[in-house]
């Protein structure tokens, strides 16, 4: 007992030596994430003794994660997220060379993982091929802890009911904190349409990003009301409350590409419903089809050039919507300038691209000065606001097929697995994680948030989840196997 207290004792001094080092550090530097010291070793101590609890720490920390800038604002990580995914990686490494059995063939085989796989080889060739590969090397890196953190770990994670339920509440504590922070910024100054970016602060990158997570995260909270029917009368009319303030809180992002989410997961829902979700895509890509090639056929884009003196940003979000229509808002203008941009520039590398991360760099040479915006300089080094378009310039037409492909095949996917449930939670988790993923597609054919840390996550636990359900509906449809 006296030795057990001794080492008690001596690992309070410890902690406390450490803290107090720590914030003399902060207080010398005036860096106060030197006061991170403490609970970086606290985490690893956590680690050591339980890696799955050392995940759910993961995926809280992920909604309340802020993007810092080291070197002059040359490099970046967001904290305490991307710090916490590296380690993940390693412990993902040891824990499968230690036991490979955990990894099952069913997994490996599954169509969705393949469709990564190659998606993740294919980006491996593009690399080696970059303009930059310095830069390419990174985005890679990235991409590595990425899919360790948010593909792989929830396959070893997430067994049962109560991990999918820990899972989304750990996730939506984070966003609704942050969210409510947020709205009441944005209240005391009158939810200005201009003054967003000064209620989000640090939070978000900006308001795509944030209103992305929102509008990714709104479907998956409807999918829970048929869950609640037990819980008492007073907890489910509060939780219907938090959805429904998830709506203003999603408008007042006043971000267009999110409310549309909204209505293509809408969409997805009933498809899926219906067993028509496999006609979506399709006639989806068909009508983009038909439109560039509208838009190609004797160089018709140059009549939809703005008028740089009438193209701006406007004060206020009718104004907004009102400007898209007619082609003299500067956002949306800005989007053009660089479709156009990308366009020309696949014809140049249309195999493997320019590489990852690299169009910023390669675009202003390709573009159409006709189209040009007072924000063309882009001084916040923005890519192409399009992931398909993004995939083409970058990694060449193999990338853009292949993520078209795991878009048709997701949906596919997510519908056999929904029909064959019985009515109950894992139903309502499949439609949770199809709408999840369907906001997010559209919010991604406006934008390239897929290596944003936050919707980043949501993208790929949408995939990894809905496998693990997949698997999980082909054993209740035969139980014998």
């Amino acid at each position: 007992m006296q030795n057990f207290i001794w080492e008690s004792n001596k690992f309070s001094k410890t902690a406390v030596l450490v803290f107090l080092l720590s914030m003399v550090l902060a207080l010398l530097t005036s860096n106060w994430l030197f006061m991170g010291i403490p609970f970086f070793l606290m985490f690893c101590f956590v680690l050591v003794l339980n890696w799955k609890l050392a995940y759910w720490i993961l995926l809280a920390s992920v909604p309340i994660s802020i993007t810092f800038y080291f070197f002059n604002d040359s490099l970046s990580t967001s904290l305490p997220d991307e710090p916490i995914m590296w380690m993940m990686l390693l412990v993902g490494v040891f824990v499968i060379a230690h036991q490979p059995q955990r990894i099952k063939k069913e997994w490996l085989s599954h169509p969705l993982i393949l469709m990564i796989g190659l998606q993740f080889i294919w980006m491996l060739i593009a690399i080696a091929f970059s303009s930059n590969v310095l830069l390419s090397v990174k985005f890679g890196l990235a991409k590595i802890w990425f899919l360790s953190s948010f593909l792989v770990f929830p396959y070893l994670v997430f067994k049962e009911k109560k991990d999918f339920k820990l899972g989304f509440i750990l996730f939506f504590i984070g966003v609704f904190i942050t969210t409510l922070i947020i709205f009441a910024r944005h209240a005391l100054i009158g939810f200005d349409f201009l003054k967003i970016y000064k209620a989000i602060g640090e939070l978000y990158q900006n308001h795509v990003d944030y209103s992305t997570v929102l509008s990714m995260l709104f479907p998956a909270m409807c999918a829970t009301v048929p869950l609640t029917k037990k819980w008492p009368w007073y907890a489910r009319v509060l939780w219907l409350l938090v959805i429904l303030f998830f709506l203003p809180a999603i408008y007042l992002t006043y971000a267009r590409a999110a409310i549309l989410a909204l209505l293509f997961a809408s969409v997805i829902y009933l498809a899926i419903r219906w067993k028509l979700v496999n006609w979506v895509m399709p006639l989806f890509y068909v009508a983009v089809i038909c439109l560039l090639s509208f838009m190609i056929r004797n160089n018709k884009y140059i009549d939809f050039r703005p008028n740089y003196d009438h193209t701006f940003m406007h004060f206020t979000f009718t104004d907004h919507i009102i400007a898209t229509f007619r082609g003299e808002d500067m956002s949306s203008m800005e989007r053009l300038y660089r479709w156009v941009a990308g366009a020309r520039m696949s014809k140049e590398h249309p195999i493997v691209g320019y590489g990852p991360n690299t169009f910023y760099y390669n675009y202003k040479p390709y573009a159409v000065t006709s189209f040009r915006t007072y924000v063309s300089r882009n001084l916040e080094h923005s890519t192409s606001h399009n992931y398909f378009l993004y995939m083409l310039v970058e990694q060449g037409w193999p990338a853009l097929i292949l993520y078209g492909l795991l878009v048709m095949l997701f949906f596919y996917i997510a519908q056999k697995t929904y029909h064959r449930f019985s009515p109950g939670f894992y139903k309502q988790a499949t439609i949770a994680v199809a709408t999840m993923f369907a906001a997010g597609f559209v919010n991604n054919f406006f934008s390239e948030l897929i290596e944003n840390h936050k919707v980043g996550a949501l993208f790929y636990l949408s995939i990894s989840l809905l496998v693990i359900l997949d698997l999980k509906s082909r054993k209740e449809a035969n139980p014998l196997d």
